[in-house]
């Protein structure tokens, strides 16, 4: 693989046009090649173009002019220009500090995502520190590569929120091998030693749990929609069938429901195998283990002519409905995720400054706590 393989295409589109400026020793006011012609150059779409230009443009090396192009800014001079390539080139090489950590997650489409970013922000701004976030969709490969191009983008160090995979992804256990900073968020990587941080599954349900028990509930379904049986899913379970094991109740495998697909649209619902479940009131209460699945299940409830809570209970892990917690509806297992954020962040900054041994590990665990709201209630009347 040649070296610029590895630097993003964004990237090599802006060390070109500094190759331009200087070795055409172009003066303020000149054009620089358009996008158009840049596209075609490097065989890019025009994001990839608008966004290498909206980068030069933020550094003062050219101004965009809307519908007439963008050309050499009145700052720039061929000395500025040289020193900003070498500068980048130095930190994509890992020689020069940048100050910028690199953020990994699958998505941010749920609150749970938005509110880790939050608490990171929070920890990387109070200690002079810039981010850069890129997302997964869940995907082991897209996780590799965009691991690699924040390495080479001159992120210091990582904090990364692993994609579910039975496999582990061997760019993380090369910057465990290598000795590359980074910390693990909300999923841990069993058998490998690696700093991480993450609320206590197995608690977060044997709450869940003992709340509904408590509220008269026996027959309690728990319920998770991801392809795979992480280590995150597995603790979860063990702490379901703890909970009940301590009350005495036998373990029904037929309400550990986790073989199906995520519900794509609400219009498909009634041909799901959980819509089934749920109209034949086959329980009573359900415990789900992420925020968008706890709203699937109170909807598909709705669908069936069930009311929450009268007829059926949910606790969900996490807040699903709003990020401003006065107007959320839902009982939920709350993990702190800003706190696990901040801390998360805190401590890949003293991983950085080089505090603390070397070869230890920090395995971070958050104590969940259960807020009780609108969608649990008492054990329906027979």
């Amino acid at each position: 693989m040649s070296t610029n393989d590895r630097i993003p295409l964004y990237q090599q589109i802006q060390d070109y046009i500094r190759h331009v400026i200087t070795s055409e020793n172009m003066k303020p006011g000149d054009r620089i090649p358009t996008e158009k012609e840049l596209m075609d150059q490097f065989q890019v779409s025009k994001i990839t173009v608008a966004n290498a230009l909206t980068g030069l443009a933020n550094e003062k090396l050219i101004a965009r002019v809307p519908g007439k192009g963008s050309f050499v800014a009145e700052e720039a001079d061929s000395a500025s220009v040289t020193s900003t390539q070498a500068t980048s080139m130095k930190a994509r090489e890992g020689t020069l500090p940048t100050g910028m950590i690199g953020i990994i997650v699958p998505s941010i489409h749920d609150y749970f995502a938005i509110r880790l970013v939050e608490g990171i922000e929070q920890a990387l701004r109070e200690e002079g520190y810039r981010s850069m976030i890129m997302f997964t969709h869940g995907k082991v490969d897209k996780e590799k590569d965009v691991i690699k191009e924040m390495k080479a983008l001159g992120a210091e160090g990582l904090l990364i929120f692993p994609v579910d995979e039975e496999n582990y992804n061997e760019e993380i256990l090369g910057m465990k091998l290598s000795g590359f900073p980074f910390v693990l968020m909300d999923r841990y990587l069993p058998g490998v030693e690696t700093h991480y941080i993450a609320a206590d599954g197995r608690r977060g349900t044997r709450l869940a749990v003992e709340h509904l028990w408590e509220l008269g509930h026996r027959d309690i379904a728990i319920c998770s929609d991801s392809p795979l049986q992480t280590v995150t899913v597995q603790e979860r379970i063990e702490g379901y069938i703890e909970a009940l094991k301590g009350k005495g109740a036998l373990i029904n495998p037929a309400h550990m429901i986790t073989d199906f697909q995520p519900l794509s649209e609400l219009k498909e619902a009634e041909a799901h195998p959980l819509y089934r479940y749920i109209q034949n009131r086959m329980v009573t209460a359900y415990v789900s283990l992420n925020g968008r699945l706890g709203v699937q299940i109170y909807q598909m409830a709705k669908q069936a002519g069930l009311r929450v809570p009268e007829d059926v209970s949910i606790v969900s892990f996490d807040d699903p409905t709003s990020i401003v917690e006065e107007f959320s509806i839902f009982t939920h297992v709350k993990q702190f995720e800003r706190d696990m954020g901040y801390r998360a962040a805190a401590k890949l900054l003293e991983v950085l400054r080089g505090h603390g041994e070397a070869k230890s590990y920090s395995k971070m665990l958050i104590e969940p706590e259960l807020v009780v709201r609108q969608t649990t209630g008492t054990v329906p009347q027979a």
